[in-house]
């Protein structure tokens, strides 16, 4: 990948002329600090890729800035939640609104109900006035206190919303979808000359957003996984030729199978999108698994929801509200594989099926992810406030920067199959490869 033809620049609303409320708590020794417009993050720390001269390529960093576009006093701000839930939403909404209400003295946010449709007059979904005394313990809670949802929505009827209602600044929270709703917003924006701002946070338990080396929710999934493969080892030990089959997230992505696999080092076999498998011949899943009982007499074994799509070419694709095609559920078939494979044999296996993807996806978010939402959600509140739009909140190279929506709305980031996570996956498990080929 050639980085340096990434286009990094964040466009502005216009020249932030007004001092920031934050500079009184600038003041002294361990007063806050300011991020400059001159620092830049680069995109590859590989110190071979300095030479013979840096790389254009870099990000601006995060952070509060001196001076500020909007007048707080006058702003109205808007918050809404897109797409499938996620641990962390919540969080994401309360540091939002508490750093707009106490570190910039926003009294006007604004809390749209039910995604897109929020903005739709002919759903007729009421706003929620957002105020610290409403948001100070809903971190507490799972998915999301303004409700989501899927589907396209009518761009020029949400600027339209945007007018009547004199949104300033509007932070959307959503994956993919979302983002590319989001620029599509913004540029409708530019069109009708308005100066209004569009701030993106990164939302996707999968962990797949391109050129975001971290999201909110990932930590949480992980951890939540790693029990569940306890589970699915322990049913696996307490019985003869016992396998213990989990499902987990990963449409397009690997990286929650994966990384729960190297967490809790009990799986046998992870199968991730993208690295293709076989059922059957010398070298496939279903002849490495009896191999595997024939040695140890248990076995357990981690798929990503979106692996093995193959196996269902023949069978009618069907698309969700978003547009995105549903999925086979890998998880059920092969179970049924298994259980006929060694059926024909006359082996009698105890197979445990183990799906927890919603349980997961309607947690709080634990610590790590708590701590990591703060973060995103203050920086986006900074980027706003600051006059800058049609730009998301990343985390890249142990920064907090900004990345321009186009640069990642459409893309996605997937697990390298030379890279150091499968590898070490592999290694984990000793499973080798289950291709035929």
């Amino acid at each position: 990948m050639n980085f340096d033809d990434i286009i990094t620049q964040i466009p502005i609303l216009g020249k932030a002329k007004i001092p920031s409320p934050l500079q009184q708590r600038a003041e002294g020794p361990h007063g806050i600090s300011f991020a400059s417009e001159d620092n830049r993050i680069l995109i590859n720390v590989d110190a071979s890729h300095l030479m013979p001269s840096p790389p254009s390529a870099s990000f601006e960093p995060a952070g509060p800035r001196h001076h500020i576009f909007f007048d707080p006093s006058k702003l109205r701000c808007a918050l809404v939640t897109c797409g499938g839930l996620c641990p962390g939403l919540n969080d994401i909404i309360r540091s939002i609104v508490l750093e707009l209400y106490y570190g910039y003295g926003v009294r006007n946010i604004s809390g749209i109900r039910y995604g897109l449709e929020g903005f739709i007059p002919q759903y007729g979904h009421t706003v929620v006035d957002l105020t610290p005394d409403r948001v100070v313990n809903i971190h507490e809670r799972g998915g999301s206190i303004l409700g989501s949802s899927r589907g396209p929505q009518g761009v020029e009827e949400i600027v339209d919303s945007l007018e009547r209602m004199n949104i300033g600044i509007l932070f959307m929270i959503g994956g993919d979808g979302t983002l590319m709703a989001a620029t599509k917003i913004a540029d409708a924006i530019t069109d009708r000359e308005l100066k209004i701002g569009v701030v993106g946070i990164p939302k996707t338990i999968d962990n797949d957003i391109y050129l975001v080396s971290r999201s909110f929710g990932f930590d949480t999934a992980v951890e939540v996984a790693t029990r569940a493969i306890m589970v699915a080892h322990n049913e696996a030990e307490g019985y003869p030729n016992g396998i213990g089959l989990l499902k987990l997230m990963g449409r397009h992505s690997g990286f929650i199978a994966a990384t729960a696999a190297l967490a809790q080092q009990d799986v046998n076999f992870v199968l991730i999108p993208e690295v293709d498998f076989d059922l059957d011949g010398p070298r496939g899943l279903l002849g490495a698994l009896e191999q595997r009982l024939a040695q140890r007499r248990h076995a357990v074994i981690v798929v990503a929801e979106g692996a093995g799509q193959k196996f269902f070419a023949s069978e009618k694709t069907e698309l969700d509200a978003s547009g995105n095609v549903r999925l086979k559920d890998i998880g059920l078939h092969l179970k049924a594989k298994i259980s006929e494979y060694f059926a024909v044999r006359k082996v009698d296996i105890s197979i445990k099926y183990i799906d927890p993807s919603y349980m997961i996806r309607s947690l709080p978010a634990n610590a790590n992810d708590r701590v990591f939402c703060n973060f995103l959600g203050r920086n986006a509140v900074h980027a706003g406030m600051a006059g800058k739009t049609n730009l998301l909140i990343g985390h890249w190279n142990n920064h907090f920067v900004h990345l321009p929506m186009k640069t990642s709305a459409g893309k996605r980031k997937k697990v390298d199959p030379q890279g150091n996570l499968w590898r070490s996956a592999l290694a984990a498990t000793g499973q080798g490869s289950l291709k035929n080929e």
